[in-house]
């Protein structure tokens, strides 16, 4: 989606999920995964972030910074609340 205000554009909406997962891990997931399945080229001067939100109000903002500790890895349990495409990304 094109924010015309602001001249960015956002892409929204890469799912929905009923889990008990930690919400900054289900970002730092969606957002890894999400960065591995996008071609690095297409990429540049992009900024990246995941904006995660409970149902009862609570919400987590995850960018492309938070994701540079190489011994991270994805929970298998949160893995399970991405959607298909993203699993396979991390996998």
């Amino acid at each position: 989606m094109h924010e015309r205000f602001s001249d960015v554009w956002i892409c929204k909406d890469l799912g929905r999920a009923t889990t008990r997962a930690d919400l900054a891990e289900l970002g730092r997931a969606a957002l890894a995964a999400y960065l591995a399945s996008r071609d690095s080229r297409d990429s540049r001067g992009e900024t990246f972030r995941v904006v995660v939100r409970a149902d009862h109000g609570n919400h987590v903002v995850i960018t492309a910074d938070q994701l540079t500790d190489p011994d991270w890895e994805a929970d298998p349990a949160v893995c399970h609340a991405l959607p298909a495409y993203l699993r396979t990304a991390l996998a």
